[in-house]
Parts: C-alpha cells; structure tokens; sequence
C-alpha cells in the first residue's frame, strides 16, 4: 500500500474532555471508525446531531478486506455525500460467472433493466471507502456540522448509566470518562463494547477455511464475478476472482477443515497456491493474505438500553454474498433519522426498538442466505455433494436449475414487510414499491428520483398534485408531485403500474411507509403517527 494509507488521517490530539473536572455528556459517540461507524456519524452530522467518533486506530484499514459494494449501499453513499466518488474509484460490474471444473456453466446479470443511477456492484477497496467517508467528515467540518474523530482513543470500559451510557477512554496521555446520551457500537466482529456489557452471539461457526489473496499483478480477466466450484487448480474446493481498482485482484481460495492458518498464510505457501490457478508466467505481488472462517451469527438483540449496536459489531455473516459492509450500511441508514427524532423530542424511544426489530429481520435475511450458500459451497455429505454436483451439471443447459445454483447470493436491499412503522397499502400499485419496501430508483428528466427525495418525510405525488408541505405530528412532510407528462416509463412500471396516479409517503432512510391512490390529509397523518411509533403499533 502506498504511503498515502499509512499516514494517520485522524491522528491522536489532547481533547478538552480530558482535562474537565467532571465527565464531559455528549449526545452520540459512536465507537469505531470503520466504514459504518464513518457512515453513521456522516448521517448523523448532516442531520445537525453533535457525534463523536473514537477509534484505537488513527488511519483507514490495512488490507482490501470489505470490496464489494451495491447498488443500496451506493444509494446510500451518494445520500451521505461521497458515492460518486467511490463509483467514479471503483470497478463497476454486474455481470457473474459459475464454473464447474473446468467449463462455465452460465452467467447471470445482477441489473439488466435501464434507469438507475447506480450500478448493481462496484469493487473498491475497504480502505478507500474509508478515506472518501474521512474526507467527507472534513468537509462537515469545515461547513461547521458537529462532527469529531478522535483517533488513539480506546474505550477500556462501557457501564449503563439511567439516562445514557459512561465510557473510560485510554489516550497516550492517560483515561479519562465520557458520558453519551446514546452509545453507538461499530467496533467490528470482536467488539470490545459487546464483551464489556456481558453479551454475545448466537448462530453458527463453520469449519471450512478460505484463503483471501489480494494481488498486485496485470491481467486481461473482465470485470465480472468468476466463481469456480472444484476448478482444476484447487480440486474439490472453491474459487472467487474480482478485480479491483490499482490493478488489485481478490482471490478467495477454498482450502478446508483442519489447516496451520498461520502456516497457509506465509508467502511461501500462499505463492504457489496462487500460481497453479494463474500459471506460472503471470508475474504478481502480495498486498494483503488473510484466513477466514464463515460465520453466520448475531446478537439477540441489537439495542440494550442507551446502547446500540450496528455493522459487523451486531451481526456476522460469510464473505460470500458481500452482505458484511453493505448490510452495516443498511443498519445506518435505519438508525440515523429515527436517532435524529428521538433527540430532537418528535418521537418516542420506542422508535429506536423499530430499528432493532427491522434490522434484526435484516440480518435474519442475510444469515439464512449466508447459511444457505455455505452448504452448497461446501457440502457436509457426499449425498448433499451428487446433489449439488448434479444441480451444476444441469445450470449449464437448463434454466430452471440455475436458481438452485448458490455460490453466494449476493447483497440485496432488505424489505420490512411486517414492520410496525408501514401503514396503508392501495390494491393495484407493483409490489415492487409496498410499504416497507427501499424506494427504487427511476430517471426524472436529466435527474433521478432518489436524488430528489433528501432525508426528511416526503409525500411523492405521480400523476397528480401534492401540497408543498403538510404539518403532522410535530413533522413538515414535503410534497414532491410529478405531473403525467413528466412520468417515464420506468417511474410507471415501478410505483404505477395500471394506475392513473398514486401518493407514495417516505421515509427519510427512503424506505415506503405507505402508499395510496387518492389524496386524504387525514390518512397521511395516521401513516405518519404510525411511522413515528406515535400509534398503538409498538
């Protein structure tokens, strides 16, 4: 890596909180500076919340790691002010091919319909991702948004207080106290907030060891997802090739049960490894070599009290399927308005439960299809392995056996179909776009509709009218209308289907809390009380 991600980007500097008589209350401090602890204080700042970020570490992350990014967590990105830059870095793609042995079976096109802004995947690595969301802190900053990382601050200790949560903080200077009005843990998979509170996960460890490699060298592969099940050049295991910005390629490499990792890992057994599947006339170099396990687990819950756990802090799932990173950015994206609500006075702390419930059905979602794909990468059985081998055989000439094919079913926006925050649901509109739905997006002239919709309640008005704002419950909904002549067929096929006109409320995380297909100021009211957890919904 490049001196550029050695320098600390948020070195250690003495804070006026060490030197107070008395702990020093702030209203969020997230622990954690990786992607999602970034992302949330981002959110949180753009909303005027005063966060502060504390981390060990003083510079982004050492290793690719997290690469695979999508199509909603670009959404996301881009809402949070830095996901053109990290399209314009990235390898965009989403084109995927399985091969069995030696032959592909077939490919698969992960966004093969026009009108989106964002691509279904890029590749970029983790410590990009990190440094695009460090500078866009700075620019909060110089815009003057309550926003502060403290790197070289270790959180030694987490006790709930009544009303928030009281941390110990170790500097090179010394400890000193903070206290929190809510505690936000990002701090990854070991989560040391996890363990100081007495909590774990539950789930599954499999046993399966994988080998990441990433590759420095010059290669004509496409910019397609290879997966290979028992190639000739790892036989009776499993094989993933991406490519990356910088002329950096991902290689995962399959390599069982009972192994030495720190012996797999030493450049002397990683190299020829890597040679038998490139050839040995491919000229290359080590960035980064790690082991993995898969892991499909999570807490039981995600909110204890004051504190709230969100990214790989809260829930584990196998690399394959990139559902790590991206489901961490959905847990923000749930999180930060109702947070927002929460501290402004506008909504009860039973809405903070919502994003618990919605987000633990989320990682419910990615754990089972998590599981499911690590039992058909890796059969336990020889009957599960004819089965999966013979399912193989017949994607290659037959389509109905291509979706039984699982080679990591990659990252998808989670649909809160049952939660207690969606209201009315109009017969007649596509599926596609129901309550608790993430809002598709669809071009709006020489615009796109997600980059119309901002982080506040906004009622969208398609081929009618809307009221430029509405008051409700403490909360001025914005009215978006967009009249028939200025509907394209894309926007039609996904919010109107047959329908004449339809009015769409969302939520700031634009996210479908109910929809109808005439107006009532009365109804939209109602949808929005429940929205708040102001109802008899929670």
């Amino acid at each position: 890596m490049t001196k550029l991600f050695e320098a600390p980007l948020y070195p250690y500097r003495r804070s006026p909180d060490q030197d107070a008589a008395a702990p020093v209350r702030h209203p969020v401090v997230i622990i954690g500076a990786g992607p999602v602890g970034l992302a949330m204080a981002i959110d949180l700042a753009q909303a005027d919340v005063p966060v502060v970020v504390l981390d060990d570490n003083d510079k982004v992350s050492v290793g690719s790691r997290a690469i695979c990014f999508s199509k909603r967590s670009l959404e996301i990105l881009d809402r949070l002010g830095c996901g053109e830059e990290m399209v314009h870095k990235g390898v965009v793609w989403n084109v995927g091919k399985v091969f069995f042995g030696d032959r592909q079976v077939y490919d698969f096109n992960l966004l093969p319909e026009e009108g989106h802004k964002c691509p279904a995947f890029i590749n970029l690595q983790q410590y990009y991702c990190e440094l695009y969301l460090v500078e866009r802190i700075r620019v909060l900053q110089a815009e003057g948004k309550p926003v502060e990382i403290r790197g070289g601050n270790r959180v030694s200790n987490v006790a709930h207080l009544d009303d928030g949560a009281l941390l110990t903080v170790e500097t090179e200077d010394g400890s000193y106290t903070l206290e929190a009005d809510w505690l936000i843990a990002c701090d990854g998979a070991g989560s040391p907030t996890r363990s100081m509170l007495g909590l774990d996960f539950v789930g599954r460890v499999f046993e399966d060891n994988f080998l990441i490699a990433d590759v420095i060298m010059k290669a004509d592969f496409p910019t397609e997802r290879w997966f290979w099940f028992d190639p000739p050049f790892n036989k009776d295991q499993s094989a993933l090739l991406h490519k990356q910005p910088d002329g950096v390629w991902r290689i995962d490499l399959q390599l069982g049960w009972d192994i030495d990792k720190e012996e797999e890992k030493k450049p002397e057994n990683v190299i020829p490894r890597l040679k038998q599947m490139l050839g040995d006339d491919v000229e290359f170099d080590l960035e980064w070599v790690s082991i993995y396990t898969f892991q499909c687990r999570r807490m039981e819950q995600f909110r204890h009290r004051h504190v709230i756990f969100a990214g790989d802090s809260a829930h584990q799932v196998s690399p394959f399927g990139a559902r790590g990173a991206n489901s961490g950015f959905q847990d923000i994206d749930n999180l930060g308005w109702k947070l927002k609500l929460v501290i402004d006075g506008k909504a009860p702390a039973a809405l903070l439960d919502t994003y618990a419930l919605e987000r633990e059905h989320g990682a419910d979602e990615n754990i089972l299809q998590s599981s499911r794909s690590t039992d058909f990468i890796t059969p336990k059985s020889e009957m599960s392995r004819i089965f999966r081998d013979a399912v193989l055989d017949l994607s290659e000439h037959h389509a109905f056996a291509r979706p039984l094919v699982n080679s990591g079913r990659l990252s998808v926006p989670c649909v809160y179909d049952d939660s207690p925050l969606n209201g009315d649901d109009a017969d007649g509109l596509p599926a596609r776009t129901r309550p608790g739905s993430p809002v598709v997006d669809a071009p709006l002239g020489h615009s796109w509709l997600l980059d119309q919709l901002g982080e506040e309640f906004v009622l969208l008005a398609l081929g009618t009218k809307a009221p430029d704002f509405i008051e409700a419950a403490g909360i001025s909904i914005r009215g978006l209308s967009i009249p028939k002549p200025e509907i394209e067929d894309a926007l039609r096929k996904r919010y109107l289907g047959d329908a004449e006109q339809a009015f769409y409320l969302i939520r700031p995380d634009q996210h479908v809390t109910a929809r109808w297909t005439s107006f009532d100021e009365s109804r939209i009211e109602k949808a929005l009380l429940t929205a708040l957890a102001k109802g008899d919904t929670i």
